[in-house]
This record gives C-alpha cells, sequence and structure tokens, in this order.
C-alpha cells in the first residue's frame, strides 16, 4: 500500500511539473519573440480598424520609414551591446545630409574662382567619412578620456546639430538632383528608385542588416563586442581590444547614422539641419524594443529590425485612424517602458550574452 501511495505521490508530482515546464516554455517562447508577436498583434488590430492600412502603397510607404530607423537603430544596438548610449544620431544623420547637400550645391575653391561639383559616388564617400568623423569623436571620449558615453553623446548631439546650422545658416538645402551639365546627377535615386516595386532605401537597409548581422556572429569582433558588454574588465583581461571595440561601435554607429541621412534627403530631394530631431529616441525603443539589453551584452540585429517596425507600424496605425499625435507619443512612450520593463524580466536586470 505504501508503494502505491508513493508511486501516485511520484506521478503527481512529474505531472505537475512537466505542467509547469510547458507553462514555462510557453512564456519563454512569448518573452523571446515579444517583438514579432507584438508586430503581427499590430498589423491585424490596425487591419481590422481601417482597410487603408495594408495596403500596398501604405505599406511601401511605412517600409520606407523603417529603412531610417532601421539604419539609426542597427548603428545604434552596435553601441549598446558594447554598454554605451550614443544620443547623437539624430544630429548626426542632419550634419550629413546637410554636409551631403553642401558637397552637391559646387564647393567653391577660395582663390582660385573655380566650383568645384563633385560626382554623387564621390558625395556618398565623404558624407560616410564625416558620420565616421563623428563616430571618431565620440569613441575616442568614451574610450580614451574617459567621459560617461551618456555626457559624450550628449554633447556631440549640440555640436553636430550646431556646426549643421552653421553650414546652412538656418535655411535648407533645396533641389539636390543636380544638374547634367556638372555631373552631379542621381543622388535622388537613393529615394526614389524603385527595383521590382520596392524603394531602394528598403535594400539598403537589407544590405546593412545582413553586414552587420555576419560581422556579430561571423567575426572575431562580434565575440569581442558581446564579451565587451557582458563585462568589459574580465574581456580585457582576457586579451580582448576593448578600447578599440569601443571606439568603433560609435564610428558604424556613425556611419549608419550618414547613410540614414543621404537615404532621408535623397528621399526629400532637400537637406534641412533640423532633420533627425528626437531621432535617437525612436532608434533606442527600436533596439529596447527588438530585446536588446540597455546593461550591453545581449541583442540581436533581427530583434533590433523588427523592434524598428513596431515603433513605425504602430505610429503609421494611429495616424491613419486619426488618433491625436499627442495619443501618438503616449502610446509609443506607454510600448518603450513596457519593453523595458519586460526585458528586465526576462534578463533579471543584467546583462552579458548567454
Amino acid at each position: 500500500m505504501t508503494d502505491v501511495v508513493t508511486n501516485k505521490k511520484e506521478g503527481s508530482g512529474g505531472l505537475v511539473a512537466s505542467t509547469f515546464g510547458k507553462d514555462m516554455n510557453i512564456i519563454q517562447i512569448l518573452m523571446e519573440g515579444r517583438a514579432f508577436f507584438a508586430l503581427i498583434a499590430i498589423i491585424v488590430t490596425f487591419a481590422f480598424l481601417s482597410d487603408r492600412y495594408l495596403s500596398v502603397s501604405n505599406f511601401l510607404t511605412m517600409t520606407s520609414q523603417v529603412a531610417i530607423f532601421g539604419l539609426l537603430a542597427i548603428g545604434m544596438l552596435l553601441v549598446i551591446l558594447s554598454g554605451g548610449i550614443d544620443l547623437s544620431v539624430g544630429s548626426t544623420l542632419a550634419l550629413c545630409g546637410v554636409f551631403a547637400g553642401f558637397l552637391l550645391q559646387g564647393v567653391e575653391l577660395q582663390g582660385l574662382g573655380v566650383i568645384l561639383y563633385m560626382p554623387v559616388w564621390a558625395v556618398v564617400i565623404c558624407t560616410l567619412g564625416m558620420g565616421a568623423l563623428v563616430g571618431v569623436v565620440n569613441g575616442v571620449l568614451v574610450a580614451y578620456l574617459k567621459v560617461p558615453a551618456f555626457v559624450a553623446t550628449l554633447g556631440t548631439l549640440y555640436v553636430a546639430r550646431g556646426v549643421a546650422l552653421l553650414m546652412t545658416n538656418g535655411l535648407t538645402f533645396n533641389n539636390l538632383r543636380g544638374r547634367p551639365e556638372f555631373g552631379n546627377t542621381g543622388f535622388e535615386w537613393l529615394g526614389f528608385y524603385r527595383i521590382g516595386g520596392v524603394p531602394i532605401s528598403i535594400f539598403v537597409l537589407a544590405a546593412t542588416a545582413i553586414a552587420v548581422h555576419l560581422l556579430l556572429t561571423r567575426a572575431p569582433f562580434g565575440r569581442w563586442l558581446y564579451s565587451t558588454g557582458g563585462n568589459a574588465r574580465a574581456a580585457e583581461l582576457s586579451g580582448v581590444p576593448v578600447k578599440s571595440v569601443q571606439v568603433w561601435v560609435y564610428v558604424l554607429s556613425g556611419m549608419c547614422a550618414a547613410i540614414a541621412g543621404l537615404v532621408l534627403s535623397s528621399q526629400l530631394t532637400s537637406a534641412g539641419p533640423t532633420a533627425g530631431t528626437t531621432y535617437e529616441l525612436t532608434a533606442i525603443a527600436a533596439v529596447v524594443v527588438g530585446g536588446a539589453s540597455l546593461m550591453g551584452g545581449r541583442g540581436t540585429v533581427q530583434g533590433t529590425l523588427l523592434g524598428a517596425f513596431v515603433i513605425v507600424y504602430l505610429g503609421a496605425g494611429l495616424v491613419i485612424i486619426g488618433v491625436s499625435s499627442y495619443w501618438q507619443t503616449v502610446f509609443t512612450g506607454a510600448v518603450i517602458v513596457l519593453a523595458v520593463m519586460l526585458n528586465s524580466i526576462q534578463y533579471g536586470g543584467k546583462g552579458g550574452k548567454t
């Protein structure tokens, strides 16, 4: 009789453990894929509320917006993985867009009486160099001068925005289509041209995402970055070039912002010094919603892209159904807070890649 009772108890315990394990597996799946499930819920909800939401034209418009924020978010992901933050990406976007517009308008060579008109490919290279320069400044301040990332990039935010205003005198460079006789046409290609009906900007985002994904998963730099974000001191003792990694993530973030600036200016065929205002907050939101830890060492490109889609598709849906812009800000803020809370629950307040 005792054996029977014991076996019954053990069987009951096994059943409870099995049920509990299944529940935990479901919860884990929901937590890991929360950005994807949130995106599906957003699409289904707004498709039900408005028949215009899933129209082809609206879908391509929303995805074009994702290209801008996705590029910024990918750069931001690299910085956050290192345990840092980059508040300057919005201003860097504006500065790089203005710089591209300045070059396309023609550069007067003082003393020679000559105006130099650069081909678009040269403008793109120079603009990427400008983004990298901003990143170098941020990286050196953080890695070598030990300035807190928040303070360093906040300062760069104001400096980059100020330089953009000085370059334009507060105005906007318009009509960046160029002129055939000067050989500087084709800038609008990034913003207006399509391949198979899909905007070029989406292909730019996809190529950047694939390159960064391979960098994180197939190159030694990826392992160095995750270990730096998980525990910088331990990584340094293990031979990881922590300072170089910290500089490079800001350089790559600046270059991503430069690409975003080129795409945005191309879409508008104009470049203004006020472009990209608060875009850094949207980029951070996309990274967090995508499941990355603000403590560093955790996060993926796929999750970040899903986070960007969530933020943009939510905002676009609220616009289509006529929700006030004030309430849009409230909803977006609530999503960010919820994402941070879920990240804290999932990671237990700890960074580091497992």
